[in-house]
């Protein structure tokens, strides 16, 4: 296992890497030290292996000795279960028939590859409920699209290098569009607004 490396953000915030696989660590140490409520401690956020802590430096300043302290806390966590969340999809995106051609398949397969995968959000960025999903299957793997455009629908289901995504507010974008569901992902009246959270399953059924 390897050392966690700790960076400092300023004076009012520390990201902690875990290093490639290390998803589990950075979420079970966000677990802890929310469940442990430091002194000065202001939110966590998690995404892929990295963990960021912010907190206030009056209250809590991080000096050697506290990331120390943190690094073995951390070592003795456990990452909480992760729930799963199945997302109906309509296998008719615009880009269905190029990406079948891409991967040498036929449109039918690649909606029943997208869907036979059970999917991990590794962060939530871009814009609000966007959720990056890792991994998609390799023989759907396809760079992003050469020319992005500048309006995609809500609700796409897209794909482009090895993960996947839907995109919870129309908004300009360069993945594959593949699918479309209903689902709505963001939606700033409900709590917690976004659909997925980071560490979340996910998968996919075609209707």
């Amino acid at each position: 296992m390897n050392e966690p490396e700790f960076v400092e953000l300023g004076d009012s915030s520390l990201l902690v890497r875990f290093g490639p696989g290390g998803e589990d660590r950075a979420l079970a140490a966000a677990e802890a030290l929310r469940h442990a409520e430091p002194p000065g401690l202001e939110d966590v956020a998690v995404a892929y292996h990295t963990l960021a802590v912010y907190f206030d430096p009056v209250l809590a300043p991080l000096d050697r000795l506290a990331e120390l302290a943190l690094e073995e806390s951390l070592s003795e966590a456990r990452a909480p279960a992760a729930p799963l969340r199945t997302i109906a999809v309509r296998y008719d995106g615009e880009d269905l028939n190029e990406v079948a051609r891409a991967c040498g398949l036929v449109p039918g397969d690649v909606a029943e590859l997208h869907a036979s995968v059970e999917y991990r959000v590794r962060a939530v960025g871009f814009v609000p409920g966007f959720a990056y999903l890792g991994e998609l299957d390799e023989r759907l793997r396809v760079p992003r699209r050469a020319a992005p455009r500048a309006r995609v629908p809500a609700g796409a289901v897209a794909i482009a290098g090895a993960q996947t995504a839907v995109y919870p507010l129309v908004t300009p974008g360069g993945w594959h569009l593949i699918g479309r569901t209903d689902t709505v992902m963001f939606d700033p009246g409900r709590r917690p607004a976004s659909l997925l959270a980071v560490g979340q399953r996910v998968r996919f059924v075609p209707t």
